[in-house]
């Protein structure tokens, strides 16, 4: 099928961003997440007011800003899209559910254990912004960004104070979604584990699984 519609969905440090560029690459469809789409349209007038006024005031912005905002991204992806990082709640995902139609909804499922090692050991350069980590992707130098020199860092909510209270968030917030999609028959289950490459082999059939069915 082209043009396909695809919801990924996993806790922090599942791998979704890393999955989500191999779907643009093999479809060609947008990769669309929240946080692009409020930042492409912070000035959007909505009846609740600019996006760019929560975030300047470093708040939350409200579901029915962040509804509008997502469904307006959607609507002009005319060659399909990948959505990573909404719906969060379940009223987003009625929302959504009223607005989109999904081809699929890819779950990448991961132990909490594993994902407290992922994220913890994760390391940034404060500079370039280069990503690397400890054990699975480690500098040449221990410490030190291989691309520019400078001092690697772990930022705040990459502590392991701070990644528990995330997942708990995400737990409590996300993984009811699981049962919503469920529900309607979209869900595919993903062993996010594994390598990127071994991830990416079993998500990809899934989705073409997942395409067929709905020809």
């Amino acid at each position: 099928m082209s043009n396909p519609r695809i919801l990924l969905i996993g806790p922090p440090g599942a791998g979704k961003g890393t999955q989500s560029k191999n779907i643009v690459e093999t479809y060609g469809v947008e990769h669309i997440t929240t946080g692009d789409a409020l930042r492409a349209n912070k000035d959007m007038e909505t009846e609740y007011g600019k996006p760019r006024e929560f975030m300047d005031r470093g708040e939350l912005v409200p579901d029915p800003v962040v509804n509008e905002i997502v469904v307006t991204a959607l609507s002009e992806a005319d060659e399909g899209f990948v959505l990573d990082g909404y719906p969060r709640n379940g009223s987003q995902a009625e929302f959504l559910d009223d607005h989109a139609d999904l081809d699929l909804v890819a779950l990448l499922e991961v132990s909490r254990e594993e994902l407290v090692d992922r994220l913890t050991g994760r390391r940034v350069c404060p500079e370039c912004g280069t990503t690397y980590h400890v054990e699975f992707n480690p500098p040449e130098t221990t410490g030190v960004c291989d691309e520019c020199g400078s001092q690697l860092v772990q930022r705040d909510d990459d502590t392991e104070e701070t990644v528990t209270e995330r997942l708990s968030v995400y737990e409590e917030n996300t993984a009811p979604l699981v049962e919503f999609y469920e529900e309607r028959g979209l869900l595919r289950r993903v062993d996010g584990e594994g390598t990127p490459d071994e991830v990416w082999h079993d998500l990809r059939q899934a989705i073409e699984s997942a395409l067929t069915s709905t020809e």
